[in-house]
């Protein structure tokens, strides 16, 4: 799967956006190599100007400017971001939302880019795990007590593309011949005193459709599939998918009391991320995005009765 897209300034479709799988890169700038790369047209940016890594559930970022500081901004962060420095490499950046500017001072269209990352990796509790903790020998990872091969289970969820190390050392646990780390012991202690670092693991089977909670885009698929949640079995033959969804003006008017800035342009920006971060297909007949968004939240309970607590300003 992609873990990251690049979205040009003046974008008009998903043909035009850059995916990316964990280890691969795009280098971009005013002349950016030709099929590989993505080309800005502004005076103020270097030929060369740097490069993008995806790195699993993150992206990294390389400054090949002499003289130009790049600001990576987090829209949802209220002012939050990090500057990458002239020369800088190998920057990483940790926001699933973000605007690269390349220029000082220049906020116009033009002169960045928009990144997205919208996959997700989540620690689980080890019982919950098939067979148990893979840090003490249980699951299907094979751990370090186990006697599997080298490292086995150190990272279950880690494939040969996102560049981990396959002894393990990405966590920096003892590994099968008891030689020492710098974090997680073959007995699931934790050497540098953390309380509970036996208790959680990597999931070997993680989430397919992972969503922050805490997102924007959360609370607009939430009141996408609000109206069919509270009808419930009073939808006819308890189907309560059959319920009309609020179009794009509603869901503005809905989300004002918990979004106070938030514009038709704000929700229908969320609905398009929510299709690509879902992985749904432009629906076909008459049924709408809303309408396909919402029925696919309900059918894999991605949206349910308690996550409603969103729009009445409540973290779930």
């Amino acid at each position: 799967m992609f873990s990251v897209i690049i979205v040009p300034d003046g974008c008009r479709g998903p043909e035009e956006q850059y995916r990316l799988e964990p280890g691969h890169t795009l280098r971009f700038g005013r002349t950016a190599p030709a099929g590989n790369g993505l080309t800005i047209s502004h005076p103020a940016v270097a030929c060369a100007a740097g490069e993008i890594t995806a790195t699993g559930a993150f992206w990294i970022l390389t400054n090949f400017s002499s003289d130009q500081t790049y600001i990576v901004e987090n829209p949802e962060g209220a002012g939050e971001h990090i500057r990458v420095a002239p020369g800088r490499a190998d920057a990483p950046v940790p926001f699933e939302f973000a605007r690269v500017r390349l220029c000082a001072g220049e906020s116009r269209p033009g002169c960045g880019f928009d990144v997205l990352a919208p996959r997700h990796d989540y620690l689980t509790p080890a019982d919950a795990l098939v067979g148990g903790n893979p840090l003490t020998g249980g699951g299907r990872g094979g751990g370090a007590r186990g006697g599997g091969a080298r490292g086995g289970g150190a990272r279950p969820n880690s494939s040969p593309m996102d560049g981990s190390p396959k002894d393990g050392s990405a966590l920096g646990g003892s590994f099968t011949d008891g030689s020492p780390g710098d974090g997680v012991p073959v007995d699931g202690t934790s050497v540098d005193g953390a309380s509970g670092a036996a208790d959680w693991a990597f999931d070997p089977f993680p989430r397919p459709y992972p969503l922050d909670h805490t997102c924007h885009y959360f609370l607009v698929l939430a009141a996408l599939c609000e109206a069919s949640l509270r009808a419930g079995d009073t939808a006819p033959a308890g189907d309560a998918t059959s319920v009309p969804v609020p179009d794009v003006a509603e869901l503005t008017e809905r989300l004002r009391p918990v979004w106070p800035d938030v514009s038709p342009a704000d929700v229908s920006w969320n609905i398009d991320y929510l299709r690509l971060k879902l992985r749904l297909r432009s629906p076909d007949g008459p049924e709408n995005i809303r309408e396909a968004l919402a029925r696919f939240a309900l059918r894999f309970d991605l949206v349910q009765e308690g996550h409603l607590t969103v729009l009445e300003g409540q973290l779930v």
